[in-house]
C-alpha cells in the first residue's frame, strides 16, 4: 500500500502564509493630522475697474443703488472697493477658515453683487444673530451667507447699514 503526499502547492502556501504574519513589537504611533492648506480661490482681485463695472449694468436703478451700497461700505469699511472675479465687489481682505474643512482662503471683509435677479451682499451673516434685524429690515431673502434684495426701496437703509457694522465687527 502506498502513502499519499499532500501537493507541494498547498504546503508551500501555507508555510508562506505562516511566515507574513507578523506580531506587533512595539506600540503604533499616532500621526498628526497635516495643517490645512491653503485654498486655491477660484473668485480672486483683479484691476478691473469697479466703477466700469457698475456702469455695464442694463438696470438704471440697480446701478444707482449699487453705486450707493458702494459708498456706504467704503464708509463703513474705510477701504477702498475692487473687484473680485468678474462681478462682485469687494471691500478689504480677509483670510477666513472654513469650518467644516479647516482650510483658509483669501477673501473680502464685505462684498456685493448686483445680479440681474436682485442685489446680492455678501455679509458674515449668521441668521441667529442678525434675526432681530431681519425682522425689521423689510423685503429681502437670505441663503448660504448672503443677503438678497431686489432695490434699496425695499428695505431700511438704516438697519441695512446697522447689519453691515455687526457683520464688519465679525471679522
Amino acid at each position: 500500500m502506498a502513502i499519499k503526499k499532500k501537493p507541494a502547492a498547498k504546503t508551500t502556501k501555507i508555510a508562506s502564509a505562516k511566515k507574513l504574519v507578523k506580531k506587533p513589537t512595539a506600540k503604533p504611533t499616532v500621526k498628526k493630522a497635516p495643517k490645512p492648506k491653503k485654498a486655491e480661490n477660484k473668485t480672486k482681485p483683479t484691476t478691473a475697474s469697479v466703477e466700469s463695472f457698475i456702469n455695464s449694468v442694463d438696470d438704471e436703478k440697480k446701478r444707482k443703488d449699487s453705486f450707493t451700497i458702494i459708498k456706504m461700505m467704503k464708509e463703513l469699511t474705510k477701504e477702498e472697493p475692487k473687484m473680485w472675479g468678474s462681478s462682485i465687489i469687494g471691500f478689504g481682505d480677509v483670510v477666513i477658515t472654513s469650518e467644516r474643512s479647516g482650510r483658509t482662503v483669501d477673501w473680502f471683509k464685505m462684498g456685493f453683487s448686483p445680479r440681474k435677479a436682485n442685489l446680492t451682499l455678501y455679509l458674515s451673516m449668521n441668521i441667529q444673530e442678525h434675526a432681530g434685524d431681519l425682522k425689521k429690515l423689510g423685503k429681502h431673502k437670505t441663503g448660504g451667507g448672503c443677503l438678497y434684495i431686489n432695490k434699496l426701496e425695499d428695505v431700511d437703509v438704516n438697519v441695512l447699514k446697522a447689519m453691515m457694522e455687526k457683520s464688519l465687527k465679525k471679522k
